[in-house]
């Protein structure tokens, strides 16, 4: 496994970041660590690039255990932080090339030229980095992250601050890493999680409240489904209702309307059943599909 947490929990005084926190990930996924704000998902990054120790538990990451060989995960390791920490004094080039040295890298100017390839830096590297815009510093942080070739990599906010085209580049830059390597990535966007991540954990209150595949939770999470009818004349509400398995008849305008119902249950043939027996024809009947972004609100307010 890259990576591998077992029961980790990390306590700030009497408050816990981390309550028990156990997964595992293997080479070749990328995977999106997902949470509201305060749920703990820069907490769990920080344990595994070992910049804080946790309370209790046990992690490896690259075989290498985090209280034991700590040095080993850092070498091993590509992070980028959330609040990009970078010197602002250097340049492009001079910064990572120093960056290069630190890991003790040989030919290091190649490797950079490498760098600023993949994450287009062409045009600003003889800038200052102080004088770069935010979405440019990003691409700096995430070639510091990536210029020693890590195994691993660990990006909180990767793509913070970049304009359309530079998320396109970036998110296709992470899906390239993430064929040969491991990937594991917080994010706020879950368009960018649904484009990229081959799975998804999305912990709150300090506690994983999922882990699967992103297709896979939209199917398991216990909310209503909304199918949408199109009926070729009138019908109401209270007809609507008396559908078996339908909890919910909401009027989208004509003769339109959108029925909420037990994702466990499909109701086609009572909605098809209900239309002969009223005289009515079904224009149109189509079964809306569930955002990722649906069920992160579901689980993250019904949790705990």
């Amino acid at each position: 496994m890259s990576i591998s947490v077992r029961h980790i929990t990390k306590l700030y005084g009497s408050q816990k970041a981390l309550d028990d926190v156990s997964f595992e990930t293997v080479k070749g996924e990328v995977v999106g660590f997902l949470g509201p704000n305060g749920a703990g998902k820069s907490t769990m990054m920080k344990v595994l690039t070992c910049f804080i120790p946790p309370t209790s538990g046990e992690a490896t990451v690259n075989g290498h255990d985090i209280r034991d060989a700590s040095l080993e995960v850092r070498r091993s390791v590509g992070y980028l932080p959330e609040h990009n920490p970078l010197y602002t004094d250097m340049y492009v080039r001079e910064y990572l090339t120093f960056i290069g040295g630190v890991h003790g890298m040989g030919h290091v100017g190649e490797r950079v030229k490498e760098m600023i390839a993949a994450v287009g830096l062409e045009r600003e590297q003889h800038k200052k980095i102080g004088a770069l815009s935010r979405g440019y510093r990003q691409r700096v942080g995430l070639a510091q992250a990536m210029i020693h070739d890590p195994q691993v990599l660990i990006l909180d906010e990767p793509t913070s601050g970049l304009d359309p085209n530079q998320l396109d580049e970036v998110r296709g830059l992470i899906k390239r890493l993430g064929r040969e390597k491991t990937v594991m990535l917080s994010t706020h966007i879950m368009q960018e999680v649904e484009a990229i991540c081959d799975r998804v954990i999305i912990i709150d209150r300090g506690r994983i409240v999922a882990d699967d595949r992103a297709a896979n939770l939209r199917v398991k999470t216990h909310g209503l489904e909304v199918l949408h009818v199109e009926f070729d004349t009138a019908t109401t509400r209270e007809l609507l209702l008396t559908i078996s398995g339908v909890q919910q008849a909401k009027h989208s305008g004509g003769h339109t309307w959108h029925l909420a119902f037990e994702a466990s249950i499909d109701i086609r043939p009572a909605v098809f059943q209900f239309a002969v027996d009223k005289g009515l024809k079904v224009l149109t009947l189509q079964k809306a599909e569930r955002g990722l972004e649906e069920v992160f609100k579901e689980l993250t307010r019904t949790a705990g």
